[in-house]
């Protein structure tokens, strides 16, 4: 029995879908299973509620061999260590008590990078709470996602400019959700491995904002730029879309770390470079968003 959590996230259904072709028995956890499709709601079994509830997972884990975790955004958290571990502290005591074999969890790059960094140095906290627990347990690790861009999908359509508090010349991995689940889902499927380690999924090259720029306006075929926005601003803008201040501050942390090459510091192997490039995700993810905005 696999367990997917947050199936209806851009992830986690992506996740979902996956593991659903390899025939083998899925459970989901979700707070509302009208929001499943049709044709997942009849192939899966669905326990109701938050898998932040110790009473929801001990019931979604029991008998299970391989579960997903992904911790759910929570703007208003009072910390992201709140967000992140506090959250997850039902689901790691789940994890022993019903006897889950391997756990396979949404995490970021940064182990060993000093300073704290937000959100990232939140989920490496969550990561070594599971480790210790002796399940069998994979954090993917990732930087910074492509189908973020798809958030300003409006503005690259009506403006011609995407914007973020970033320089517009250095250069990051940057990798697409497809490839993180389809990760994911190869050691859902795979009962053979135990113990704790990492798997850095960091897409198949470095870009710049610049040349994500570049490659944006030849893909749509109109000029597009890239505008870098003063970090004080984007806190402001995160406040007034209703985050908390801990929260804000959590982002802004993690975003000046990666300004700092916190995202930089895994080396690239064949192992971690997945398939996906940015030119091909955007002919094939954003343009049709764009498009359609």
């Amino acid at each position: 029995m696999i367990v997917i959590t947050a199936p209806t996230s851009q992830i986690g259904r992506q996740v979902l879908d996956n593991v659903l072709d390899a025939g083998e028995p899925v459970r989901v956890i979700a707070r509302d299973p009208a929001r499943l499709s049709p044709r997942v709601r009849e192939r899966v079994e669905v326990v109701t509620g938050s898998h932040g509830d110790i009473d929801v997972v001990s019931k979604a884990f029991a008998g299970a061999d391989s579960v997903f975790w992904l911790v759910p955004p929570d703007p208003r958290a009072k910390s992201a260590e709140d967000a992140y571990v506090g959250f997850s502290r039902p689901a790691i005591d789940a994890f022993a008590g019903q006897g889950v074999a391997r756990v396979v969890g949404i995490s970021a790059l940064g182990r060993g990078v000093p300073g704290y960094a937000g959100h990232v140095s939140a989920s490496l906290a969550m990561d070594d709470l599971i480790a210790e627990t002796g399940v069998g347990y994979r954090a993917l690790t990732m930087p910074s996602f492509m189908d973020n861009t798809l958030r300003q999908a409006a503005a690259i359509r009506d403006d011609g400019v995407f914007a973020v508090p970033a320089s517009a010349d250095f250069k990051a991995p940057i990798c697409a959700t497809r490839d993180v689940a389809a990760v994911a889902a190869r050691l859902l499927l795979d009962h053979s491995w135990s113990g704790p380690g990492a798997v850095p999924v960091l897409g198949p090259e470095d870009l710049s904002f610049t040349d994500m720029a570049r490659i944006i306006s030849e893909v749509l075929g109109k000029p597009v730029r890239f505008q870098s926005v003063p970090i004080e601003s984007f806190r402001a803008a995160l406040a007034q879309r209703g985050m908390s201040e801990a929260m804000a501050q959590a982002t802004v942390d993690m975003m000046t770390a990666k300004e700092r090459g916190l995202d930089n510091a895994e080396p690239r192997t064949p192992q971690a470079s997945t398939p996906t490039g940015f030119r091909q995700w955007c002919e094939e993810v954003l343009k049709p968003a764009v498009l359609s905005a």
